[in-house]
């Protein structure tokens, strides 16, 4: 039996101990940003790189709507990015 849907999905953008930007999507901030520091189910690209810390997160109302803000802020250039993650109100 599936659990029930949550109710708030999350766009993450974590930055890795060797500078660069890792972002993806969750319903669970506090355990994500452990799994990518520390378990196996980190990803691939977090593992090689960490510590990983979290820079900035956005609410979304469902995984659709937070999958389509992570492709959009993947498109980003890295200057564009940056400012998109020290704004206050804004969000992908």
């Amino acid at each position: 039996m599936s659990e029930p849907a949550p109710s708030e999905w999350h766009l993450y953008v974590l930055r890795c101990a060797d500078g660069s930007l890792y972002a993806g999507i969750t319903t669970d901030l506090e355990r994500r940003l452990e799994e990518h520091n520390t378990g196996p189910k980190g990803a691939r690209y977090t593992r090689a790189r960490r510590p990983v810390e979290l820079v900035r997160s956005w609410n979304h109302v469902d995984r659709s709507a937070a999958t389509k803000a992570e492709i959009a802020f993947k498109r980003l250039s890295r200057a564009k990015k940056m400012r998109l993650i020290e704004s206050v109100s804004e969000g992908p």
